[in-house]
């Protein structure tokens, strides 16, 4: 486990290359305007879609696409979604043409025997999945799907459904879960530290990740005030969890944009493979 910083992400890039699974990648999204700000976030999502293995399709785990049941999108050009209000005209008018996969979509479904997954043809690529993409593979040429979260199932019924479509790694897929370990849009404020229990359930969930520890992981809310306040409610946690269920313990995991924004949101993302 580790920091990524631009200068080793190449000498990353060769181990994944060696990998027969794809890795595997939970971001910390934050504010939507990243997709068109230039930042440190946004130029490190750019150097680490340079360097990981060119995927066949992308699946992502949005923190906004949450539904009764799980679906995934099946059409064959999703549209872009601009699911947020009170930004400027630029962000409204960004587009993200992806192809989507429809055949992949289909396999998805019939080869998930443990929970039901549905195809969706209406939703598209809400910000949690073009926001990050946009940076990360600028020209839009590899399919792109959407799995959403069933507001129904527990924490642990998220992670073991993830378990579950852990073979996509083998048919190079990357997977992507999109959302925010720390997200309290309620209490976030503008050029100020990073609240304390902010930076408590952080650096609690980083020791967790560090130790394997995924059982703690997904009964977070074990972990008191912080974890209340860190998360009042999980959507953006969950999609972290979706990484971990998709993953062997064995696998190293290597951190990027391990920042605290606007006080309550944390940016701390990870590559496992």
């Amino acid at each position: 486990m580790g920091t990524i910083s631009l200068s080793n992400l190449s000498s990353l890039a060769s181990n994944w290359g060696n990998s027969p699974d794809m890795p595997i990648m939970f971001v910390g999204h934050g504010s939507p305007m990243n997709a068109i700000e230039k930042n440190n976030y946004t130029k490190t999502w750019a150097e680490v879609g340079k360097n990981l293995p060119t995927p066949n399709a992308i699946l992502v785990v949005s923190a906004h696409w949450e539904t009764k049941g799980t679906k995934v999108t099946a059409m064959p050009n999703p549209k872009t979604i601009h699911d947020f209000y009170g930004f400027p005209k630029e962000l409204f008018d960004a587009e993200y043409n992806a192809p989507g996969d429809p055949e992949l979509a289909s396999k998805i479904v019939r080869e998930q025997s443990k929970y039901t997954i549905e195809e969706d043809h209406k939703w598209g690529l809400d910000h949690g999945t073009w926001s990050i993409l946009m940076p990360m593979y600028p020209d839009a040429k590899i399919p792109v799907l959407q799995l959403s979260l069933d507001k129904h199932l527990s924490p642990e019924q998220h992670f073991d459904l993830a378990h579950q479509l852990k073979s996509l790694r083998q048919k190079g897929v990357l997977v992507v879960g999109s959302g925010n370990i720390v997200h309290n849009l309620r209490m976030m404020r503008f050029n100020q530290p990073a609240y304390d229990w902010a930076n408590e359930f952080d650096r609690y969930v980083e020791q967790k990740l560090n130790k394997k520890d995924f059982k703690s992981l997904i009964d977070y809310q074990s972990f008191g005030t912080a974890a209340q306040l860190s998360v009042p409610t999980n959507e953006h946690y969950l999609p972290m969890l979706y990484m971990l269920g998709m993953s062997d313990k064995s696998e190293q995991m290597h951190y990027f944009n391990n920042k605290m924004d606007l006080g309550s949101v944390s940016m701390r993302s990870f590559i496992i493979g």
